[in-house]
Protein backbone atom coordinates (compact mmCIF):
# COMPACT_ATOMS: atom_id res chain seq x y z
CA UNK A 1 0.00 0.00 0.00
CA UNK A 2 1.05 3.90 -1.06
CA UNK A 3 1.90 4.97 2.47
CA UNK A 4 2.38 8.95 2.73
CA UNK A 5 3.66 10.62 6.01
CA UNK A 6 2.56 13.94 6.97
CA UNK A 7 5.27 16.01 8.65
CA UNK A 8 3.47 17.92 11.91
CA UNK A 9 6.13 20.52 12.91
CA UNK A 10 4.97 22.94 15.53
CA UNK A 11 3.00 25.55 14.78
CA UNK A 12 1.16 23.99 11.88
CA UNK A 13 -1.30 25.51 10.14
CA UNK A 14 -4.52 22.76 11.14
CA UNK A 15 -5.77 22.93 8.00
CA UNK A 16 -2.86 22.34 5.70
CA UNK A 17 -2.22 19.29 8.55
CA UNK A 18 -6.37 17.78 7.75
CA UNK A 19 -6.64 18.67 4.29
CA UNK A 20 -3.66 15.90 3.01
CA UNK A 21 -5.27 13.02 5.65
CA UNK A 22 -9.16 13.81 4.66
CA UNK A 23 -8.10 14.15 0.72
CA UNK A 24 -5.49 10.80 0.65
CA UNK A 25 -8.05 9.03 3.00
CA UNK A 26 -11.42 8.89 1.44
CA UNK A 27 -9.38 7.52 -1.72
CA UNK A 28 -10.49 4.21 -2.30
CA UNK A 29 -9.28 1.73 -4.91
CA UNK A 30 -11.90 -0.07 -7.43
CA UNK A 31 -12.56 -2.81 -5.00
CA UNK A 32 -12.94 -1.08 -2.08
CA UNK A 33 -9.63 -0.90 -0.71
CA UNK A 34 -8.18 1.89 1.06
CA UNK A 35 -5.72 3.66 -1.65
CA UNK A 36 -3.05 4.64 1.06
CA UNK A 37 -1.75 4.36 4.44
CA UNK A 38 -1.49 7.79 6.10
CA UNK A 39 0.96 8.36 8.97
CA UNK A 40 1.68 11.45 11.07
CA UNK A 41 4.87 12.68 11.55
CA UNK A 42 7.31 14.89 13.54
CA UNK A 43 10.48 15.13 15.25
CA UNK A 44 10.03 12.39 17.75
CA UNK A 45 6.87 9.85 17.85
CA UNK A 46 4.57 10.80 20.95
CA UNK A 47 6.14 14.66 20.76
CA UNK A 48 3.44 16.92 21.37
CA UNK A 49 3.09 19.31 18.68
CA UNK A 50 1.43 23.20 19.02
CA UNK A 51 -1.53 23.00 16.29
CA UNK A 52 -2.73 26.70 17.28
CA UNK A 53 -6.14 26.27 18.93
CA UNK A 54 -4.99 22.44 20.38
CA UNK A 55 -2.56 20.20 20.57
CA UNK A 56 -1.41 16.80 19.09
CA UNK A 57 0.23 14.13 19.32
CA UNK A 58 1.82 12.12 16.26
CA UNK A 59 2.84 8.86 16.91
CA UNK A 60 5.72 8.90 14.24
CA UNK A 61 8.81 10.35 14.59
CA UNK A 62 11.22 11.16 11.39
CA UNK A 63 12.45 8.05 10.81
CA UNK A 64 9.14 7.10 9.28
CA UNK A 65 10.03 9.65 6.63
CA UNK A 66 12.66 6.90 5.19
CA UNK A 67 9.37 4.09 4.66
CA UNK A 68 6.90 6.98 2.80
CA UNK A 69 6.05 6.49 -0.78
CA UNK A 70 4.98 10.23 -0.40
CA UNK A 71 6.01 13.12 2.26
CA UNK A 72 3.51 15.97 2.66
CA UNK A 73 5.00 19.30 4.64
CA UNK A 74 1.80 21.54 6.43
CA UNK A 75 2.52 25.30 6.37
CA UNK A 76 3.20 26.31 10.02
CA UNK A 77 2.66 29.58 11.07
CA UNK A 78 6.20 31.17 11.07
CA UNK A 79 7.08 29.55 7.75
CA UNK A 80 10.54 31.50 7.93
CA UNK A 81 11.76 29.91 11.34
CA UNK A 82 14.66 27.53 11.49
CA UNK A 83 13.99 23.73 10.73
CA UNK A 84 14.39 21.77 13.56
CA UNK A 85 17.29 19.67 13.73
CA UNK A 86 17.34 16.79 11.37
CA UNK A 87 14.45 17.85 9.41
CA UNK A 88 16.23 18.78 6.22
CA UNK A 89 18.98 15.96 6.62
CA UNK A 90 16.08 13.65 6.34
CA UNK A 91 13.48 15.03 3.59
CA UNK A 92 16.76 14.81 1.53
CA UNK A 93 17.41 11.52 2.37
CA UNK A 94 14.16 10.65 1.23
CA UNK A 95 14.26 12.72 -1.93
CA UNK A 96 17.90 10.90 -2.53
CA UNK A 97 15.89 7.46 -2.31
CA UNK A 98 12.65 8.77 -4.64
CA UNK A 99 10.49 9.80 -2.29
CA UNK A 100 8.01 11.92 -3.68
CA UNK A 101 7.68 15.22 -1.51
CA UNK A 102 4.51 17.46 -1.67
CA UNK A 103 4.49 21.34 0.20
CA UNK A 104 1.22 22.57 1.29
CA UNK A 105 0.86 26.90 1.26
CA UNK A 106 3.55 28.09 3.23
CA UNK A 107 5.44 24.27 3.62
CA UNK A 108 6.83 25.86 0.35
CA UNK A 109 9.48 27.62 2.49
CA UNK A 110 9.93 23.69 4.65
CA UNK A 111 10.73 22.27 1.22
CA UNK A 112 12.79 25.40 -0.01
CA UNK A 113 15.14 24.78 3.41
CA UNK A 114 16.66 21.98 2.23
CA UNK A 115 17.77 23.02 -1.67
CA UNK A 116 15.48 20.39 -2.77
CA UNK A 117 13.41 23.07 -5.05
CA UNK A 118 16.96 25.12 -6.12
CA UNK A 119 16.30 25.39 -9.72
CA UNK A 120 12.30 24.33 -10.17
CA UNK A 121 9.50 26.18 -10.51
CA UNK A 122 7.17 26.11 -7.15
CA UNK A 123 4.55 28.06 -5.72
CA UNK A 124 3.28 28.76 -2.42
CA UNK A 125 0.15 31.39 -0.48
CA UNK A 126 0.29 34.03 -2.65
CA UNK A 127 0.87 36.62 0.08
CA UNK A 128 4.08 34.88 0.72
CA UNK A 129 5.35 34.69 -2.53
CA UNK A 130 7.54 37.56 -2.58
CA UNK A 131 9.28 36.32 0.57
CA UNK A 132 9.65 33.19 -0.65
CA UNK A 133 11.23 33.81 -3.87
CA UNK A 134 13.71 36.63 -1.80
CA UNK A 135 14.40 34.33 0.60
CA UNK A 136 15.61 31.34 -2.01
CA UNK A 137 16.35 32.97 -5.52
CA UNK A 138 17.38 29.56 -6.84
CA UNK A 139 13.18 28.36 -6.79
CA UNK A 140 11.33 30.19 -9.53
CA UNK A 141 7.78 31.13 -7.31
CA UNK A 142 5.03 31.53 -9.78
CA UNK A 143 2.14 33.07 -7.25
CA UNK A 144 -0.46 32.75 -10.25
CA UNK A 145 -0.95 28.88 -10.05
CA UNK A 146 -2.78 26.58 -7.53
CA UNK A 147 -0.31 24.16 -7.44
CA UNK A 148 2.99 22.97 -9.48
CA UNK A 149 4.14 19.54 -10.12
CA UNK A 150 7.70 18.72 -11.24
CA UNK A 151 7.29 15.03 -10.68
CA UNK A 152 8.98 14.13 -7.62
CA UNK A 153 8.32 17.75 -6.21
CA UNK A 154 5.15 19.37 -5.54
CA UNK A 155 3.90 22.48 -4.08
CA UNK A 156 0.65 24.08 -3.65
CA UNK A 157 -1.03 27.21 -2.92
CA UNK A 158 -2.69 27.98 -0.26
CA UNK A 159 -6.02 26.34 1.51
CA UNK A 160 -8.54 24.93 -0.58
CA UNK A 161 -5.35 24.66 -3.40
CA UNK A 162 -4.23 21.59 -0.85
CA UNK A 163 -7.17 19.29 -2.12
CA UNK A 164 -6.30 20.11 -5.67
CA UNK A 165 -2.78 19.16 -5.38
CA UNK A 166 -4.03 16.18 -3.69
CA UNK A 167 -6.51 14.88 -5.95
CA UNK A 168 -3.83 15.77 -8.49
CA UNK A 169 -1.86 12.93 -6.64
CA UNK A 170 -4.37 10.65 -6.36
CA UNK A 171 -4.94 10.59 -10.23
CA UNK A 172 -1.90 10.65 -10.97
CA UNK A 173 -1.10 7.13 -8.82
CA UNK A 174 -4.89 5.36 -9.59
CA UNK A 175 -6.40 7.01 -12.27
CA UNK A 176 -9.29 9.51 -12.84
CA UNK A 177 -12.11 7.07 -11.48
CA UNK A 178 -10.64 6.93 -8.04
CA UNK A 179 -9.96 10.73 -7.94
CA UNK A 180 -13.02 11.14 -8.86
CA UNK A 181 -14.87 9.44 -6.11
CA UNK A 182 -12.08 11.18 -3.67
CA UNK A 183 -13.50 14.67 -4.61
CA UNK A 184 -17.11 13.49 -4.69
CA UNK A 185 -16.52 12.50 -0.81
CA UNK A 186 -15.20 15.70 -0.44
CA UNK A 187 -17.56 17.83 -2.19
CA UNK A 188 -14.48 19.56 -4.06
CA UNK A 189 -14.61 19.37 -8.29
CA UNK A 190 -11.52 17.89 -10.02
CA UNK A 191 -10.83 21.18 -11.16
CA UNK A 192 -10.73 24.56 -10.15
CA UNK A 193 -10.65 27.65 -12.42
CA UNK A 194 -7.11 28.98 -11.97
CA UNK A 195 -3.81 30.51 -13.74
CA UNK A 196 -2.61 27.18 -14.61
CA UNK A 197 -3.65 24.08 -17.17
CA UNK A 198 -4.40 21.51 -14.37
CA UNK A 199 -4.00 18.23 -15.55
CA UNK A 200 -7.79 17.30 -14.29
CA UNK A 201 -10.91 16.32 -15.61
CA UNK A 202 -14.59 15.88 -14.72
CA UNK A 203 -16.37 13.39 -16.79
CA UNK A 204 -19.14 16.13 -17.38
CA UNK A 205 -18.37 19.63 -17.47
CA UNK A 206 -19.72 21.25 -13.74
CA UNK A 207 -23.08 22.75 -13.89
CA UNK A 208 -24.15 25.99 -11.49
CA UNK A 209 -26.79 24.20 -9.86
CA UNK A 210 -30.52 26.44 -9.35
CA UNK A 211 -29.22 29.13 -12.47
CA UNK A 212 -31.31 30.66 -14.87
CA UNK A 213 -28.16 28.51 -17.33
CA UNK A 214 -28.67 25.52 -15.94
CA UNK A 215 -30.71 23.92 -18.93
CA UNK A 216 -28.70 25.88 -21.33
CA UNK A 217 -25.39 24.32 -19.92
CA UNK A 218 -26.60 20.54 -19.73
CA UNK A 219 -28.06 21.21 -23.80
CA UNK A 220 -24.51 22.51 -24.33
CA UNK A 221 -22.66 19.90 -22.52
CA UNK A 222 -24.90 16.99 -24.95
CA UNK A 223 -24.83 19.07 -28.15
CA UNK A 224 -20.92 19.95 -27.75
CA UNK A 225 -19.72 17.53 -30.63
CA UNK A 226 -21.92 19.79 -32.71
CA UNK A 227 -20.76 23.22 -34.77
CA UNK A 228 -22.23 25.78 -32.75
CA UNK A 229 -22.46 29.47 -33.04
CA UNK A 230 -23.10 32.26 -30.55
CA UNK A 231 -26.02 32.94 -32.33
CA UNK A 232 -26.92 28.91 -32.30
CA UNK A 233 -26.76 28.83 -27.80
CA UNK A 234 -28.28 32.28 -27.98
CA UNK A 235 -31.43 30.86 -30.31
CA UNK A 236 -31.61 28.14 -27.92
CA UNK A 237 -31.63 30.71 -24.48
CA UNK A 238 -34.02 32.52 -26.46
CA UNK A 239 -32.50 36.04 -26.18
CA UNK A 240 -30.27 38.21 -28.06
CA UNK A 241 -26.37 36.99 -27.94
CA UNK A 242 -25.61 40.29 -26.00
CA UNK A 243 -28.06 39.82 -23.36
CA UNK A 244 -26.70 35.99 -23.23
CA UNK A 245 -23.42 37.06 -23.08
CA UNK A 246 -24.19 38.98 -19.80
CA UNK A 247 -26.49 36.44 -17.91
CA UNK A 248 -23.64 33.61 -18.77
CA UNK A 249 -20.97 35.74 -17.31
CA UNK A 250 -22.91 36.69 -14.45
CA UNK A 251 -23.56 33.32 -13.73
CA UNK A 252 -20.24 31.13 -14.70
CA UNK A 253 -17.85 33.82 -14.96
CA UNK A 254 -17.31 33.14 -18.31
CA UNK A 255 -18.28 33.32 -22.09
CA UNK A 256 -20.75 30.70 -23.65
CA UNK A 257 -18.04 29.84 -26.17
CA UNK A 258 -14.96 29.84 -23.75
CA UNK A 259 -17.34 27.17 -21.74
CA UNK A 260 -17.90 25.30 -24.80
CA UNK A 261 -14.41 24.89 -25.64
CA UNK A 262 -13.55 23.82 -21.52
CA UNK A 263 -16.44 21.53 -21.85
CA UNK A 264 -15.47 20.30 -25.94
CA UNK A 265 -12.00 19.75 -23.66
CA UNK A 266 -12.90 17.73 -20.91
CA UNK A 267 -14.91 15.62 -23.40
CA UNK A 268 -11.53 14.73 -25.06
CA UNK A 269 -9.63 14.17 -21.63
CA UNK A 270 -12.35 11.47 -21.02
CA UNK A 271 -12.12 9.84 -24.30
CA UNK A 272 -7.97 10.02 -24.25
CA UNK A 273 -7.73 8.17 -20.62
CA UNK A 274 -10.73 5.78 -21.06
CA UNK A 275 -10.34 4.30 -24.40
CA UNK A 276 -7.73 3.56 -27.49
CA UNK A 277 -9.86 5.96 -30.13
CA UNK A 278 -7.32 8.00 -32.52
CA UNK A 279 -6.87 11.33 -31.76
CA UNK A 280 -8.77 12.36 -34.94
CA UNK A 281 -11.94 10.02 -33.26
CA UNK A 282 -11.39 12.09 -30.26
CA UNK A 283 -11.20 15.41 -31.67
CA UNK A 284 -14.66 14.43 -33.90
CA UNK A 285 -16.37 13.09 -31.14
CA UNK A 286 -15.26 16.15 -28.93
CA UNK A 287 -16.65 18.68 -31.13
CA UNK A 288 -13.60 20.12 -32.57
CA UNK A 289 -13.72 20.58 -36.19
CA UNK A 290 -10.27 19.40 -37.26
CA UNK A 291 -7.73 17.47 -35.49
CA UNK A 292 -5.16 20.54 -35.83
CA UNK A 293 -7.81 22.75 -34.43
CA UNK A 294 -8.54 19.96 -31.14
CA UNK A 295 -4.69 19.54 -30.93
CA UNK A 296 -4.03 23.51 -30.41
CA UNK A 297 -7.13 24.21 -27.87
CA UNK A 298 -6.25 21.29 -26.30
CA UNK A 299 -2.55 22.50 -25.52
CA UNK A 300 -3.49 25.93 -24.82
CA UNK A 301 -6.06 24.71 -22.33
CA UNK A 302 -4.10 21.57 -20.63
CA UNK A 303 -0.60 22.58 -21.02
CA UNK A 304 0.40 19.53 -23.27
CA UNK A 305 -0.35 17.46 -26.29
CA UNK A 306 -3.39 15.12 -26.63
CA UNK A 307 -0.52 12.16 -27.14
CA UNK A 308 1.18 13.21 -23.98
CA UNK A 309 -1.89 13.37 -22.08
CA UNK A 310 -2.82 9.58 -23.04
CA UNK A 311 0.49 8.30 -22.39
CA UNK A 312 0.82 10.32 -18.82
CA UNK A 313 -2.77 9.70 -17.96
CA UNK A 314 -4.19 6.40 -18.97
CA UNK A 315 -1.14 4.59 -16.82
CA UNK A 316 1.69 2.49 -17.40
CA UNK A 317 0.37 -1.22 -17.90
CA UNK A 318 -2.79 -0.71 -17.39
CA UNK A 319 -5.26 -0.86 -20.08
CA UNK A 320 -7.87 1.32 -20.97
CA UNK A 321 -11.97 0.58 -20.07
CA UNK A 322 -13.74 0.14 -23.37
CA UNK A 323 -16.53 2.79 -23.69
CA UNK A 324 -19.36 2.60 -25.98
CA UNK A 325 -19.74 5.63 -28.30
CA UNK A 326 -21.28 6.85 -31.88
CA UNK A 327 -18.10 6.93 -34.50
Amino acid sequence: MHTVAVLALDQVVPFDLSAPIDAFGRARLPDGRAAYRIRVCSVEAGREVDAGPFTLRAPYGLEALAEADTIILPGTENPTAPLPPGVAEALRAAAANGTRIASICVGAFILAATGLLDGLRATTHWIAAGELAALHPAVSVDPNVLYVDNGQFLTSAGAAAALDMCLHMIRRDHGSAVAADAARLSVMPLEREGGQAQFIVHTQPPVPAGTTMEPLLGWLEENADRDLTLEDIAARAGTSTRTLNRRFREQTGTTPLQWLHRARVRRAQYLLETTTYPVERIASQAGFGSPTAFRERFKRVVGTSPYAYRRAFQGAGREPAPVTAAP
